[in-house]
């Protein structure tokens, strides 16, 4: 089937198309329940030729992509892991968008390796999609670094997050298929990490809020001067923003 919360991130990122070059960056959930030919179609009309995947690996089933590879769609591992004990703590007192938004500079600075792979992964030949398990958290905030990079406003990078709610009950739906997990409307589920734990998903988490993305941005910006100085941090060379901005900004078209 094809992928649920697909997008060009330029759409609602820029509009106009003065920062970004449309058909370069997508965005998504992962596949339900493993990518097949409409999935690979879907890549292929896009000119998709890598997908970077968000997922930390016991997430992740190696059917998921098969199809996309054997057609000759590069998959790049970028995982993201949100259970690490620091994360899980901080999940643990999650009650408001803000704090959404807190937690995702948390994620973000955990994984300046999988952060960094990511970036790279972006500048290869053809589009790229990035996606996690519902193409919200990890993938929001990865894009809005990106489209931050570019000069995007922070207005059009917090509706680009916050049009994932539309897509939250297709979604859920297919994350309960595919782990039999209970994502239920009372603000809370579970979910099984490391050793038999169970950890409790808060209220943010099942939602896409725009201020979790608005805080985010503002996090970084305060904490690390922005996309421009937080990616290097995390290990992306010089010439790698130099290929990205070449590659999705306005002067590359």
């Amino acid at each position: 089937m094809s992928l649920v919360n697909f997008r060009d991130a330029a759409v609602l990122g820029d509009p106009e198309g003065r920062q970004v070059r449309p058909g370069v960056l997508y965005r998504s959930a992962q596949p339900f329940p493993a990518a097949d030919e409409a999935t690979v179609a879907q890549l292929r009309a896009c000119d998709i030729r890598t997908v970077v995947d968000l997922r930390d690996p016991r997430e992740t089933d190696p059917a998921d992509w098969a199809a996309a590879e054997a057609a000759g769609i590069a998959v790049v591992a970028a995982p993201v892991n949100p259970a690490t004990d620091a994360l899980t703590a901080r999940m643990a007192t999650m009650t408001t968008a803000a704090d959404l938004g807190d937690f995702y500079v948390l994620l973000a600075e955990s994984a300046p390796q999988a952060v960094a792979a990511a970036v790279e992964a972006t500048v290869r030949p053809g589009a790229v999609l990035l996606h996690c398990a519902a193409g919200k958290d990890r993938t929001g905030l990865l894009t809005a670094l990106l489209l931050d990079l570019l000069g995007v406003p922070a207005d059009r990078i917090v509706a680009d997050y916050a049009r994932t709610a539309d897509a939250l009950p297709q979604i859920f739906a297919g994350l309960s298929e595919r782990h039999r997990t209970a994502l239920n409307e009372a603000s809370t589920a579970q979910v099984t990490v490391d050793e038999g734990r169970r950890l409790t998903i808060p209220a943010p988490l099942l939602q896409a809020p725009a201020e979790a993305m608005s805080v985010f941005l503002d996090r970084v910006r305060t904490r690390h001067g922005g996309a421009a100085s937080f990616l290097p941090a995390c290990g992306v060379p010089a010439q790698t923003l130099t290929a990205f901005r070449a590659k999705a900004g306005v002067a590359a078209v």
